[in-house]
């Protein structure tokens, strides 16, 4: 247990509670069962955590409410839990929801920011540095790819996956996944162009960059639906890694992919990608 001094009197803590001594834990916090927080963890005034595990120099921001209940008319009241990774910052008044479904977990990655009002819901899946801006709300069993942004009040519909190193405007709705390495606004949220800035700042090669470009340019041509699209990349994109993996996150779509509506969505983006 943590040192009387990083512990505040004023805060609430179950006897089941796993916490490493370095842990500062503020006033009129909650901590509930089946909770572990790892080193360095720091949770602000007032936030409540139960059945989580914080992974170590996580900081849980005041009022933040992780492990709680799922909203889930199904939930009867099963173990389950939320682990969250390390380095992680939840702020104000986000919350995280525990599983629903025996043994279920919802799992946040390591360097992950959820900023104010954010909510992750049962059962999603946000891998490693994912960032969610104020109040975007991702619905229960939603996938975050690595390095994906959520805009401000940006909301994902149940079950959607949201690629890899996207990016979605602020105030975007969608019922479809949202494909890896594009950039997209809307409701629904079509795809613009690639994310050029967020690919070139986790190193992503200007060749690989210009594969991804073309491939996307295919997908959204209005001439094209999406079986023919795919053949064309096929028979026209270089493959690497990363056109591999946007061809693949479209044949395993169980929900479609949000890429064009319609010829009025095809924008003749001709912006050059420069180093």
């Amino acid at each position: 247990m943590p040192t009387a001094e990083k512990i505040h009197k004023t805060a609430i803590i179950d006897e089941s509670a796993k916490i490493a001594p370095d842990v500062e834990i503020g006033p009129n916090v909650v901590i509930g069962k089946n909770v572990t927080l790892g080193a360095g963890v720091k949770i602000g005034a007032n936030a409540s955590i139960e059945y989580a595990e914080i992974g170590e120099g996580t900081r849980i921001s005041p009022f933040a409410s992780i492990g709680g209940e799922p909203q889930d008319l199904g939930y009867k009241g099963e173990l389950t839990k939320v682990i969250i990774g390390k380095n992680c910052w939840i702020r104000e008044f986000a919350t995280v929801n525990r599983a629903s479904g025996e043994g279920g977990v919802t799992k946040v990655g390591n360097k992950c920011l959820i900023m104010a009002y954010a909510h992750v819901a049962h059962n999603c899946v946000l891998e490693d540095e994912v960032i969610m801006a104020n109040a975007a709300t991702i619905g229960g069993h939603t996938h975050v790819g690595f390095g994906a942004w959520l805009g401000g009040m940006s909301v994902y519909h149940q079950n959607v996956r949201v690629g890899e190193m996207a990016i979605v405007s602020g105030a975007s709705a969608t019922r479809q996944d949202i494909l890896p390495y594009s950039k997209s606004e809307g409701i629904p949220p079509l795809v613009r162009d690639i994310n050029a800035i967020g690919l070139r700042r986790r190193g992503v090669d200007k060749a690989s960059r210009d594969a991804i470009h073309k491939a996307i340019r295919i997908l959204k041509n209005p001439e094209y639906n999406t079986t023919m699209a795919l053949e064309k990349i096929e028979k026209e994109v270089e493959k690497n890694e990363y056109v591999n993996k946007l061809v693949d996150f479209i044949k395993t779509s169980k929900r479609g992919v949000c890429i064009k509506s319609n010829k009025d969505a095809y924008m003749n983006n001709d912006a050059q990608d420069e180093e």
